[in-house]
């Protein structure tokens, strides 16, 4: 698992950097599962949670270090005060070159921990707009306005382009250099098998802004991961890149 990054500390907040893979908070079915949290409590005594991302998400998480700061920024959360900002990359190339998924979600009717877009769901509202475009992909940026349980994940399932490696909303399927190259790739003699580009939700929480307690503007953002820029890096040498007109 990658190492774990602290973007930014101070009395009231630590802002990190999280894998892919790993929990915010420890799981309240197994408790063994290990968890970002407690990671964390090895080295502060107590931390508090302000929001979560999805496990298989990737990047920026605030905990607050006391409680006058989990109540602040707990709030900010909860009255829509932050602008949150992810990138996907996703399957297809998207029809418009921005726009806004404003379809209610709630609870899948059938499959237990899935979600779906219902009319008997609750408000979830989802701006995008297209970085680049390439043959068979397209790489988004995204801002919501609601927070709600995979949300992202299900907008854009329901608009025909689930983000890639997604099992829950798409296809569990690893991104292969192979599929990018097709007939000029080329497996290493020491290799037995591929190691794919891409083998886990290629979405991630970018950045977070927000006014801070002392009222002033703050932004935080979270690099992407290595393995996310190998794969854009492929995906422009070997498919080619199409930006958007301004």
């Amino acid at each position: 698992m990658a190492q774990i990054q602290v973007l930014f500390e101070d009395d009231d907040l630590i802002a990190l950097n999280k894998p892919s893979g790993l929990l915010t908070i420890p799981d309240r079915f197994d408790p063994t599962l290990p968890s970002l949290k407690t990671i964390l409590r090895e080295q502060y005594d107590d931390l508090f949670i302000i929001h979560r991302i999805d496990r298989d998400t990737s990047g920026l998480i605030l905990f607050a270090k006391n409680a006058t700061a989990h109540k602040y920024y707990s709030q900010l959360f909860e009255s829509r005060s932050v602008e949150k900002k992810y990138y996907a990359l996703v399957h297809g190339r998207m029809s418009s070159s921005s726009g806004t998924f404003d379809q209610p979600i709630g609870e899948h009717f059938q499959v237990k921990g899935k979600m779906a877009v219902s009319r008997k769901g609750k408000t979830a509202i989802t701006h995008f707009n297209v970085v680049e475009t390439f043959q068979s992909y397209s790489w988004l940026q995204l801002n919501i306005e609601t927070g709600r349980t995979h949300q992202i994940r299900v907008h854009l399932q329901d608009a025909g382009h689930p983000v890639v490696c997604d099992p829950l909303y798409g296809t569990n399927t690893p991104l292969l250099l192979s599929t990018i190259k097709k007939k000029k790739f080329k497996l290493s003699k020491d290799a037995e098998e591929e190691q794919p580009l891409m083998n886990r939700l290629a979405l991630h929480a970018y950045s977070l802004e927000f006014q801070n307690q002392q009222g002033q503007k703050s932004l935080i953002e979270a690099p992407l991961f290595k393995d996310m820029q190998a794969t854009l890096k492929q995906l422009e040498k070997w498919t080619g890149v199409n930006k958007p007109k301004a």
